[in-house]
Order: structure tokens, then C-alpha cells, then sequence
């Protein structure tokens, strides 16, 4: 797992350690030392913690204007035990919607399991976009079922062409423009 990077390519456009609204001002990341682990196994020092023990982020790109911004993860999404949702909600969610973002892209290819709990957190941060949405982006499979079992596409899109989006291919505005397309024709 520690060769698993979070996605470097728009570093130019944004840095949430250099951005001064961002939950991560600041945060400082090794470019060579391995401290991080999830179940005994190290990952790359460029990933950011949310204070979980199994699941980490990288918020790749924010655009106050436009109220957006992509979130990066690699782990273990675990609600029921470390009840990661709380966490992501408390720590990063929640200062970004007081910032104004309203539309969430959610990266999860690096997203190995999850274990659900109950749906009260989705359903807050999902009331809290009221305007915007909350998008799940190249989930595996087996991690969209379990999503699912918990009634969790009720406040999170995933499915169809967000299960395969090539994502990096482009631009960080670009893709929020295709996956908003993507969502306003789902949404009618």
C-alpha cells in the first residue's frame, strides 16, 4: 500500500496545506518517511489524516466560486468501528460547507471495504448541500453493495458512469462540470 499516491497532477491549481480555508491548512506531509499505517501496513506519507485509524484523504482540489471541491481516500471505510463518517464529517466536511462547498466529488478506487452503521451523518451532510450533491466516483463494487445496504445512495450518488470515470484525465473544473452533468441528468 505505501506506493499507492494520492493523485499529484493538479498540485499547481490547488494545496489544501496552502490554503488558508482549507481543514488541512498547514498539515505537513513527509516526502520520505513512512509513519501512517492501516492494519500494520505502511502508506505514502502524501496521504492526510481525518484522525481514523483505517481510512485517509487527500482533498485534491477545492474552488470556493463554484462551491466544489474532490476528496481522495485510500483504506478501510469503517463506520461501524471507527465511525469513520463522524470523523470525516467533523473534521473535514463540516469546516468546508462553512466555506461554502456544496458539491462533493468523492474518489473511493483506493477504498478497500466498508462497514456501515447507521445513515444519521450521510443524512446530515446530504441536508447540509441542500443545493449541491454528494458524489461517489470509482467505488469498487463490492463497496458500492455494501454502501447500498445501508440505504446510503439515499444521500450519496454513485452507480452508472460515476463507477468509471477516468477522472484523471481531467482538469479539476472539467470534472466537476462532467460529473455535475453526469447529475443533472440523473436528477432530471
Amino acid at each position: 500500500m505505501h506506493t499507492l499516491e494520492p493523485h499529484y497532477a493538479w498540485l499547481e491549481q490547488y494545496q489544501a496545506s496552502e490554503d488558508p480555508r482549507s481543514p488541512l491548512f498547514e498539515a505537513e506531509n513527509s516526502l520520505d518517511t513512512y509513519t501512517n499505517t492501516i492494519y500494520g501496513y505502511y502508506i505514502h506519507p502524501q496521504w492526510d489524516s481525518l484522525d481514523s485509524d483505517t481510512l485517509y484523504l487527500k482533498i485534491l482540489f477545492v474552488d470556493y466560486e463554484l462551491g466544489t471541491a474532490v476528496i481522495e481516500f485510500i483504506g478501510e471505510w469503517n463506520d461501524a468501528i471507527e465511525n469513520d463518517i463522524m470523523l470525516l464529517k467533523r473534521n473535514i466536511v463540516d469546516l468546508m460547507t462553512h466555506e461554502g462547498i456544496r458539491k462533493f466529488i468523492l474518489i473511493g478506487e483506493n477504498v478497500f471495504n466498508f462497514h456501515g452503521s447507521d445513515d444519521s451523518y450521510y443524512e446530515e451532510w446530504f441536508e447540509d448541500v441542500e443545493d449541491g450533491w454528494i458524489a461517489a466516483v470509482n467505488f469498487q463494487d463490492h463497496v458500492i453493495r455494501e454502501m447500498r445496504q445501508y440505504n446510503l445512495d439515499s444521500y450519496v450518488n454513485f452507480g452508472g458512469q460515476l463507477d468509471e470515470l477516468p477522472w484523471r484525465t481531467y482538469p479539476p473544473r472539467k470534472l466537476v462540470e462532467v460529473v455535475d452533468g453526469l447529475l443533472q441528468r440523473r436528477l432530471g
